[in-house]
């Protein structure tokens, strides 16, 4: 219960996990002495205080910047990828979105894709190597140009920029029932076929991500939307119709 200083008390279920061949269960803790301006995560670093004073052994769990921006910090909260709230990662989740007293469940991403290292981290590596197979420009185009010297529209730009704010962080996998990852391959191919620099390498691209995608096991896109309910970043459907267009295009141009 809430003390007179408006700190809060949470009753946890944690999945633990010793390392990936290892059987995981939840664990109940109980922690208090919450602010609730604190984040999820900072929730998460009163806790393993409390377990390493009395001698346990911390949660494990990723987190690097804690502003939004990386991604790493990926935890499934009462169900939902990242937490209750829409757009919202879990270093951004606030404890005041919990009632005092509430009861709390944290899981790591589940998806064969996603293997479980320890506790709540999982290994999301599988998207890297989708990447290292055609996310990127490979073509040296110099240092920045003069802003004017390749006059991009408005709506195109920031079409781009909506795509490129993916931060890959996985939500769409560990909330879609297929554990695809099309909303995530599909955001990094069109942020690049939009803008000049990108569409050098535009057929190769899609084919070979696609490819990658299919053979590090994430399932198939069956349209249920539950990536971008689940994106913190709000990446839109769109981007998974502009993958799919992309690779019927890719396919009969190079004749596959």
């Amino acid at each position: 219960m809430s003390t007179r200083n408006g700190l809060r008390s949470y009753s946890l279920k944690i999945w633990r996990q010793a390392g990936p061949d290892k059987p995981g269960n939840l664990v109940d803790y109980a922690v208090s002495g919450i602010h609730p301006d604190m984040s999820f995560l900072e929730m998460l670093d009163q806790l393993n205080q409390d377990i390493v004073c009395a001698g346990g052994e911390p949660v494990a769990f990723d987190s690097d910047c804690r502003e939004g921006i990386c991604g790493t910090c990926g935890i499934v909260i009462d169900g939902r990828p990242h937490g209750p709230l829409v757009n919202v990662t879990a270093c951004n989740l606030r404890m005041r979105e919990f009632p005092d007293g509430a009861a709390i469940v944290a899981e790591p991403f589940r998806a064969k894709a996603f293997p479980i290292v320890k506790d709540l981290v999982i290994d999301r590596s599988a998207l890297d190597r989708v990447i290292q197979h055609g996310g990127y420009v490979s073509i040296n185009v110099g240092s920045a140009a003069e802003a004017n010297q390749m006059p991009i529209p408005k709506d195109i730009a920031e079409q781009a920029m909506d795509s490129a704010a993916c931060i890959g962080c996985g939500a769409c996998v560990a909330s879609c029932p297929n554990a695809s990852a099309s909303l995530f391959v599909g955001a990094k191919i069109r942020q690049m076929m939009l803008l000049p620099q990108g569409k050098a390498e535009r057929t190769r691209r899609v084919l070979e991500m696609v490819q990658q995608m299919d053979a590090e096991g994430f399932g198939d896109c069956s349209n249920h939307g539950e990536c971008e309910a689940a994106c913190p970043k709000a990446i839109t459907l769109e981007n998974i119709a502009t993958m799919r267009r992309e690779y019927v295009r890719a396919a009969l141009k190079s004749g596959c």
